[in-house]
């Protein structure tokens, strides 16, 4: 039972103090608690529990002892949910979750300080900026290092190996599952940290090719419509493949691993090299194929992928001068300073381009969508990411189809 007299208002004030407290600090640490503003009533009750007079702190000690003594319960935690104020474990679990994560970032810190090489705790730091180690216990920790270690020598064993060799059966072969390193993966991640910090390369898919690893060599092939045929031996299985996709009418789907057969480009005239659109939507190739415009179109579909990328490298390597266009939305806009830093030159994507979509939208009564986001930077032309964000106004490629293709040509310098 407890005494009536310890559930007085004036007292519960107290108890109240003492749950925040073991929230605060742990239900097993003690100590001493103010009693600033407590009433007097309330600190005789207490006088009585513990034995003697309180002034301005309690012990927490003695208060848990007093409550023993009356039989309220035996410990000061129990005693507290008896009294109608129970001690909640969310911040105990908060206190252990945030020292079993200390205890992680400190082993995979000195896992890493045993590597031999001088870039392991800059490595280190990273991982765990980027949240690797989270939710990682100490042995998780160290074993992350260790298997990060591991992936690294067995790259460091292929090198001067002919070709490139298969993340999928790396990690198959070293990891015991092929998807161990995949994209978003906790080790496949640090691994690229690490390729990326000891090889100095940005791209992750380009991280893992400098090492001698490619990551998909058939899937997001590149969609191209009339890949001009001067730079294709039309006798070589590739060209042969181009020329009858262009003999068909139809786009033609290049993977990786089509294209590696398909170097050095030789046997192209300057006359045959053209221009070549870039566009963000697949809808705008398969238009170009429709309407049998004589450029090539080819389409990053999103982001580029790594087939797009290495067909935009054999292109201008040849001489060809590659052009983007995309959506008039952030998202867009983004993929456009991407490309341009492909060395694509921006066509059609300029301020006055955007406001003269969204006006021939309001005049053809078309409601626009509005874009949650906001756009960036816009390196190629820097008012545009102001004329955007003062509606945000969306304008898809495909509501420009006709002046993109213009019905069957078109001067890309323009």
């Amino acid at each position: 039972m407890v005494p009536a007299s310890l559930l007085v208002p004036e007292v519960e004030v107290v108890w109240a103090r003492v749950r925040e407290r073991l929230e605060r600090v742990g239900p097993d640490r003690r100590g001493r608690l103010s009693m600033d503003g407590v009433a007097k009533p309330a600190l005789r009750i207490l006088g009585d529990l513990v034995g003697r007079p309180v002034g301005a702190t309690i012990d927490l000690g003695l208060v848990e002892a007093g409550l023993q003594r009356v039989g309220v319960a035996d410990d000061l935690v129990t005693a507290m949910e008896r009294l109608g104020f129970p001690v909640s474990p969310d911040r105990e679990l908060g206190r252990a979750q945030r020292r079993a994560a200390d205890e992680a970032r400190a082993a995979l810190r000195l896992a890493a300080s045993n590597w031999d090489v001088d870039w392991a705790p800059a490595w280190a730091d990273e991982v765990i900026r980027a949240g690797l180690a989270r939710a990682l216990s100490s042995d998780d920790a160290v074993w992350l290092v260790a298997t990060v270690e591991r992936v690294l020598a067995a790259i460091s064993a292929m090198e001067g190996l002919p070709g490139l060799v298969s993340r999928v059966d790396l990690a198959a072969q070293v990891l015991g599952d092929s998807h161990a390193l995949d994209e978003g993966t906790r080790v496949g991640s640090a691994v690229v940290r690490a390729l990326r910090i000891s090889g100095a390369v940005s791209l992750s898919s380009a991280v893992w090719e400098a090492a001698g690893v490619h990551t998909d060599l058939v899937s997001g092939p590149a969609l191209v419509w009339n890949l001009p045929a001067g730079l294709v031996d039309a006798a070589c299985p590739l060209g042969k493949v181009v020329a009858g996709a262009r003999a068909m009418g139809a786009p033609v789907h290049l993977s990786q691993m089509m294209l590696r057969q398909w170097e050095p480009w030789e046997g192209g005239s300057g006359a045959d090299v053209c221009d070549v659109l870039v566009t963000e939507n697949p809808r705008i190739v398969e238009a170009a194929a429709q309407r049998l415009v004589p450029f090539c179109v080819m389409t990053t579909n999103g982001n580029p992928s790594g087939a797009v990328r290495l067909l935009l490298r054999r292109l201008q390597r040849a001489g060809v001068r590659a052009h983007y266009h995309g959506d008039f939305d952030a998202a867009g806009l983004a993929i456009c300073a991407r490309m341009e830093r492909l060395a694509c030159v921006p066509w059609r994507m300029r301020t006055k381009d955007y406001l003269s979509a969204v006006t021939a939208a309001a005049e053809e009564g078309v409601v626009l969508p509005v874009d949650p986001d906001s756009a960036r930077f816009t390196p190629w032309d820097p008012s545009l990411q102001m004329a955007f964000n003062a509606s945000r106004l969306v304008v898809h490629e495909e509501r420009l189809i006709d002046s993109l293709l213009g019905g069957g040509g078109v001067s890309l310098g323009r």
